[in-house]
């Protein structure tokens, strides 16, 4: 993630942003399946025909053996043949204007969209501190009990202004701003490139969570074009909460006040970590790579992906751990099914706050390393598609520093996945499999959004957290954490 996601500051509360709330509150179809800026890609509502019939309930009889968001129960994915070696990224946007339809029922021709949903990152260092704003205003990133949510904004306001200055001095050594944008356009030209060649034509739209293109102008770019049927595929492989979730339930609040948005069939693909495409995509990258050590046998393979807070784990059922554990396990698999055994570690990098992220941290791993006698290090960016501070400035600088100062010799880094072809050909599938499971998003709204409008419980929630919060945040204790771990 840009700029390293930030926990709650105060103890959580179990909130809907467990995974498994979001199939209870929603009646979006978001199969687990077996997998993968303003860009415009591009190119519902009609009964299906006998063979999307029979696909329909091939999916819905497989779809059976795994749970919806987040269930422990993964199947397995069908293993093609793609091309693999080499990359290619179309740079540009194809736009396809059209006017606004009322309704995808209205619409004859079955336009197909496919939204990217991305992180977003900075553009200049102008953009540094507004973007950090939208970041820590999202209360999947600083998750604050309900009693203190009136904090969210001016918290937000606080911190960005104070990592403003670091922050810039990140994203000034890589050049200025992020490059997620571009790649991500990219990824979504190639994309499809990819579906047209499989004879499905879509518009490809690019989300991004923090800054531009923000998820409201794809949305409305979508209606413009008339679109019947959406697939939303999440540029994360790995499902959490402050990710994929965060990035959906922003999605709903805007489709379900939105009369023809509330009736477009939609089907979201929310982790696809575990399709053969992207393992044996990821498993090509690290071969390549082990190649360029002078003795390949001799190197661990370290992998490092982007923490959570453990309280996201353990106390709002985020799946996200053992998803990444799966994903570690499955390509070294495939590794070894070629004939590479090569020792390797996973940890946890970019913890941020005053509080317990998920372990090992990758920058403690690091001199343990060293300390071990490791002299060769092979840096596998696992949790990232694409290149960004994360991988350009945290690993290849810091790490990197840190690793050679610890005694590690040999360093190298696999690099991100970006337009790799055999990657981009297997999301063009996952998106395929899973349209005809499309269904509309629901409208409803949950008793938890009723609570929150009783007119009294709202005023003495606002008394006592305005009582509390100000007793919190300003005593000296609070003062010299905040200091310490924020700044």
């Amino acid at each position: 993630m840009e700029a390293g996601t930030i926990s709650r500051l105060l103890q959580p509360m179990k909130q809907s942003s467990n995974p498994s709330n979001f199939s209870s509150n929603s009646s979006m179809f978001c199969p687990r399946t077996r997998l993968m800026p303003a860009c415009h890609v591009s190119h519902g509502g009609r009964e299906m025909n006998p063979t999307e019939q029979e696909l329909s309930l091939v999916l819905s009889s497989e779809n059976k053996k795994s749970s919806v968001f987040g269930g422990s129960s993964l199947h397995r994915p069908v293993h093609k043949r793609d091309p693999v070696g080499k990359t290619f990224c179309s740079v540009g946007a194809y736009t396809y204007p059209g006017s606004i339809a009322e309704s995808p029922s209205q619409t004859t021709e079955e336009k197909i969209g496919v939204l990217l949903l991305n992180l977003g990152g900075p553009d200049t260092l102008h953009d540094v501190q507004p973007f950090l704003f939208n970041l820590f205003a999202d209360p999947d990133i600083i998750r604050l009990p309900r009693l203190f949510r009136f904090l969210q904004r001016p918290l937000a306001q606080l911190i960005s202004v104070l990592r403003a200055p670091k922050s810039k001095e990140g994203y000034a050594a890589i050049g200025g701003g992020s490059p997620l944008r571009k790649i991500t356009d990219e990824q979504a030209s190639a994309l499809k490139m990819a579906l047209e060649t499989k004879e499905v034509p879509a518009n490809v739209y690019v989300a991004m969570r923090y800054w531009h293109p923000f998820t409201e102008e794809a949305v409305h770019q979508i209606k413009r074009d008339g679109i019947t049927k959406l697939v939303v595929l999440p540029l994360y492989p790995q499902y959490s909460i402050s990710t994929t979730g965060s990035s959906v339930r922003a999605l709903q609040n805007i489709f379900k006040d939105d009369s023809y948005l509330s009736r477009l069939p939609v089907a979201i693909i929310e982790s696809w970590y575990q399709r053969q495409g992207y393992i044996k995509s990821m498993a090509d990258l690290i071969e390549k790579e082990l190649h360029n050590f002078s003795n390949p046998e001799e190197v661990m393979i370290f992998f490092s992906a982007h923490g959570v807070p453990v309280s996201y784990v353990e106390d709002a059922g985020d799946p996200y751990r053992d998803q990444m554990e799966e994903c570690i396990s499955l390509i070294m698999n495939e590794l070894k099914a070629r004939g590479t055994n090569n020792h390797h570690t996973l940890a946890y990098q970019s913890r941020v706050g005053p509080v317990q992220w998920l372990k090992p941290y990758t920058d403690e791993v690091l001199v343990e390393l060293g300390k071990k006698g490791v002299k060769s290090l092979l840096a596998v960016p696992v949790s990232f598609v694409s290149e960004h501070i994360e991988t350009l400035e945290e690993i290849d600088m810091e790490y990197k520093e840190l690793a050679l100062e610890s005694g590690i010799e040999n360093w190298g880094r696999v690099p991100a996945l970006n337009c790799t072809s055999s990657f981009i050909t297997d999301l063009a599938d996952a998106v395929i499999e899973v349209l005809p499971s499309a269904m509309a998003m629901s409208t409803s709204s949950g008793a938890e959004e009723e609570v929150d409008n009783d007119p009294m419980q709202y005023f003495i929630k606002m008394l006592f957290g305005s009582l509390l919060a100000f007793v919190f945040l300003f005593s000296p204790k609070m003062v010299s954490a905040f200091r310490k771990n924020i700044l």
